[in-house]
């Protein structure tokens, strides 16, 4: 078996570093944001989570039956992720957002390229191409979901069922990540390899243009 994942570490590091170093991430990781800022990022999370699913069930259906155990696994993730976007909205709830405007709401310029990137590398080009795509929100969740969490709820002084996206998704990551890097160690092709890479490094792209487009204070 490869060592895939940590080539793909590796391939990414300078992307990912871009990633963490968007102002509205860092003064998260403080708590130094306002609820209208951590309302704004949920409302986000909320158009590109709701779409999870969706993504992996095109990847599913597309997936080569010399591949199936890639299939299996995308089962695996569905069954996981069905409904988390509601968790989204009930979060905004309890802040004292208005869930029902969020939910019929569109998404941000850089939240909608994102989603569009991830159907166009899906149908048009590589299907196994999504799992960069994973390895970028599952690994920013792992590094930074829970810490996040509990410095923003300590700071606005918010109850905890504001935060039941982030602290699941925190636990609920690093979890997945282990499956995650044993799945693609799997994967020995060498173009679908490339085309991970690739999609992770346009995806650390532009989910950082996702978190810039967050109206902040600086």
């Amino acid at each position: 078996m490869s060592n895939f994942f940590k080539t793909l570490v590796n391939s990414t590091k300078k992307e990912k570093e871009a990633l963490y170093s968007v102002a509205q991430i860092q003064d998260a990781l403080k708590g130094d944001i306002s609820l209208d800022t951590y309302i704004s990022y949920l409302t986000e999370a909320y158009h590109h989570v709701k779409h999870t699913t969706p993504l992996l069930m095109a990847v599913g259906s597309r997936v080569s039956f010399e591949k199936e155990f890639l299939r299996n696994a995308i089962a695996k993730y569905i069954d996981e992720e069905l409904g988390h976007q509601e968790w989204i909205l009930n979060d905004i709830k309890n802040c004292g957002g208005d869930a029902k405007k969020v939910r019929n709401s569109r998404p941000k310029i850089a939240t909608e390229l994102m989603i569009a990137y991830a159907y166009d590398s899906i149908m048009r080009k590589n299907p196994i191409s999504f799992f960069g795509m994973v390895f970028v929100l599952e690994g920013t969740s792992t590094a930074l979901a829970t810490n996040a969490a509990n410095s923003i709820k300590e700071n606005l002084k918010l109850n905890k069922n504001c935060f039941s996206y982030l602290f699941s998704h925190g636990s609920l990551d690093l979890k997945h990540m282990d499956f995650f890097a044993k799945l693609i160690n799997q994967i020995n092709d060498e173009k679908d390899q490339a085309d991970i890479i690739h999609m992770a490094k346009m995806m650390f792209h532009l989910f950082a243009d996702v978190f810039r487009a967050i109206p902040h204070k600086r």
